[in-house]
């Protein structure tokens, strides 16, 4: 018998997404590391949000500062009461990263699409390249919730101290330190490795070919199976804070694992830290 997830009010089908996308009180956001996926076709109905130009603050490299997370919201017709569903490419990565902003900044009832746009794709569902247009929303966002994002001074003393779990969800010939980066990816660091202390356990495990999240046993056994202990604190990182993201949402929010964090500074940060100590390990066979 499968166990529900811990918290499986925060996950929709894609049926459930075919049901319910014209309800007054959803909104959908397909979001992408850019917007081409979009244009060319997409969920009716759902605006589209740019990862590197919207969701992110390129000149301080930070999160999306609180006015401009607002002035987003409100722009797509986003209330503070508004069921926001998230999907978008790669797995749902960068809409993980939607979703744990969204959780930064307060907003309730926010909810990923499981399968995210690669399972819409393959079930053949209606698809539409016209921009909706809603009404301006008034969007007032609450003060970041920074007991879910780490610093990187809590992640050098977590990794010091052992007494929280430090998960490295990135692709294993980045966790040994035999590539900085996967390819073509231009964020990078300066030095391959990881940081000392951290359990390898790559984001894509987490998933099922067609892109959806695996059953609670499947979870549990991944992060029992290296030693991840889900009674102590929990800090996930990867290379730009995306695919962490999407493991800091399985964490908290599937298997209901107390107090876990992103460090979105993740490897371009503490690879290039003057005097930070790294590990490299062997090539993993993947």
């Amino acid at each position: 018998m499968t166990t529900q997830y811990a918290h499986p009010e925060t996950l929709v089908s894609t049926d459930w997404v075919a049901q319910h996308k014209n309800d007054k009180n959803v909104r959908l956001v397909e979001v992408d590391v850019d917007t081409t996926a979009y244009a060319q076709g997409h969920v009716p109905g759902a605006v589209g949000w740019n990862w590197t130009s919207q969701l992110c603050d390129g000149v301080r490299r930070d999160i999306t500062p609180k006015p401009d997370f607002e002035k987003l919201c409100s722009a797509s017709g986003i209330a503070n009461d508004t069921t926001v569903i998230l999907y978008g490419d790669n797995n749902n990565w960068f809409a993980a990263w939607a979703f744990w902003q969204f959780k930064l900044y307060g907003h309730e009832d926010v909810r990923l699409m499981n399968g995210g746009r690669k399972k819409w794709l393959a079930e053949n569902r209606e698809l539409t390249k016209e921009e909706p247009k809603y009404p301006a929303s008034k969007y007032a966002a609450k003060n970041p919730d920074l007991s879910i994002r780490a610093f990187r001074d809590l992640v050098s003393e977590a990794s010091k101290s052992a007494k929280q779990n430090l998960v490295d969800v990135r692709s294993p010939a980045e966790f040994s330190g035999e590539v900085i980066a996967p390819p073509g990816m231009t964020e990078t660091a300066q030095r391959g490795g990881h940081i000392p202390g951290a359990k390898s356990l790559p984001w894509s495990k987490t998933v099922n070919e067609d892109g959806t999240f695996r059953t609670v046993e499947e979870l549990r056994a991944l992060y029992d199976g290296v030693g991840v202990d889900p009674k102590k604190d929990t800090i996930a990182y990867c290379r730009i804070g995306e695919r962490s993201s999407h493991t800091w949402y399985v964490l908290k929010y599937l298997l209901g694992y107390p107090n876990v964090r992103n460090y979105d500074g993740s490897w371009t940060e503490w690879g290039n830290l003057v005097g930070a100590p790294i590990e490299r390990t062997a090539p993993v066979k993947q």
